[in-house]
């Protein structure tokens, strides 16, 4: 008999539990070296978005629209090589490690610990995207783009007001972890990469507000002389996005927990750190891959 293409809600539930053990497991300067490569790999996904957006200016004055949706359309790349690398990156962490602390098979100290570790990781990866392979690189030093660049990062930090960012930040990581989860539940590529697209296109068509990504592209903005300053950067977007996403992760971590962990013991769950899924809601144990 064949099996399922997808995993069920409680055993993807499950998963993500593991993961976060396992993440708590792991060594801190390994954590930091993924975090690092995720925030290059984000920012891969976030240059060819700029890329599509700088170079669409007539497009953009006719059907302003269609560019964001062409624009949104690409950069998922970015996560589908977080996911499918197995790297670190800060906001679907902050799904997975409520839930492992919910289900207390993880301490509490291990979520800021991780999050810090995390958020200097992707941070240094994204900064260090910007300035070594973008801006050194002269990709953005020309019309269209130039102005482009500077004008996006002025309207992601400077224009809004801190609260229209926080909200920002949590239709972006709603969208962003029910990513994550789908992509969880697939169980081969093709179908990893198709659950991965179609939220991830949502929010950036939308324009709503990731802190990780924001780290490549309002930096690179301030590198290339938008009027926007460093501290304004991290007193409105930076902070606002990161509690936002926080926001939006619990939108997903939490209710999870109640839909699909309630009837889970403790021991059940840490069951899986010997390579094994124990679904009480399912009554049924599968082999963790």
């Amino acid at each position: 008999m064949a099996s399922e293409s997808t995993l069920k809600p409680a055993e993807v539930a499950n998963y993500l539990v593991q993961a976060a053990i396992n993440k708590h497991k792991d060594r801190y300067e390994s954590v930091f070296a993924k975090a690092f490569a995720a925030g290059v790999m984000l920012s891969f996904g976030g240059l060819l978005s700029e890329i599509v957006n700088g170079g669409s200016a007539g497009l953009t004055s006719s059907n302003p629209g269609l560019v964001k949706i062409l624009s949104g359309f690409v950069f998922p790349v970015g996560l589908v090589m977080i996911v499918l690398q197995g790297l670190e990156l800060l906001t679907s962490n902050m799904m997975v490690f409520p839930m492992a602390v919910v289900k207390r098979v993880i301490p509490w100290w291990s979520l800021p610990l991780n999050w810090f570790i995390v958020f200097w990781g992707n941070l240094t990866g994204s900064l260090f995207f910007g300035a070594i392979l973008v801006k050194y690189t002269g990709l953005f030093s020309v019309e269209p783009y130039l102005s482009a660049i500077q004008t996006f990062a002025v309207h992601k930090a400077g224009t809004p007001q801190w609260h229209q960012i926080f909200l920002r930040g949590i239709g972006c990581n709603w969208l962003v972890c029910i990513a994550v989860w789908q992509a969880a539940g697939a169980k081969e590529t093709i179908s990893k990469i198709f659950a991965i697209w179609i939220p991830i296109w949502i929010f950036v068509a939308c324009g709503y507000d990731h802190v990780v990504a924001n780290m490549f592209s309002v930096p690179l903005g301030i590198m290339l002389g938008a009027d926007l300053t460093t501290a304004e950067y991290i007193r409105k977007s930076l902070i606002a996005s990161f509690i936002g996403n926080v926001v939006g992760a619990l939108f997903v971590a939490l209710p999870a927990c109640y839909f699909y962990l309630r009837d889970e013991t403790t021991g059940g769950l840490r069951d899986a750190e010997n390579g094994f899924y124990n679904s009480n809601n399912e009554g049924s144990t599968m082999k963790d891959k």
